[in-house]
Order: C-alpha cells, then sequence, then structure tokens
C-alpha cells in the first residue's frame, strides 16, 4: 500500500480489458493548507531554514491565551529578578 495516497498497485487498471479503475482524480482547495504553504514561503524568503520547523494551525482564541500567559510568566520573571 502506498503510504502517500493509500492505494495498492492491484487497485489500478494497467491498461487491461477491464475498463475503468476504482479512484478518481478529485481536486479539492484548502484554505488552511493554502496559509500554511503562504508561511512556509514567507519564512524561506526571509531566509529561515524549514529544517525542523513544523507551520501548524490553533484556534485564535488559544493563540491568545497562550500569548497572555507567556506574557504573565515574563512579568513574574522580570518580577523576581528585581527583588
Amino acid at each position: 500500500m502506498c503510504p502517500q495516497c493509500g492505494t495498492r498497485d492491484d487497485d489500478w487498471d494497467h491498461g487491461g480489458d477491464d475498463g475503468e479503475d476504482q479512484y478518481a482524480v478529485t481536486v479539492q482547495k484548502c484554505v488552511g493548507c493554502e496559509v500554511i504553504a503562504d508561511k512556509q514561503k514567507d519564512l524561506e524568503r526571509d531566509g529561515t531554514s524549514l529544517h525542523g520547523i513544523k507551520v501548524g494551525l490553533m484556534p485564535a482564541a488559544v493563540h491568545a491565551a497562550l500569548q497572555v500567559e507567556r506574557e504573565a510568566r515574563r512579568r513574574r520573571r522580570r518580577d523576581d529578578d528585581n527583588e
């Protein structure tokens, strides 16, 4: 079985007389995948190596909550350093 598309070699017609393949090719556009690809291109253009980099999506509310948490940790460290 192909790890990428999930079909087996026997699933395909290979030019025999029996006619049609068991699969039809479809094209779909995913806006999420488009945004990820755009970000990857931006990073490459900026000279960032994508080696080991995973670009993904997270809900905006989760991202905002993480930003608030990071800022609170920074403030606590800064306060601890000033004591």
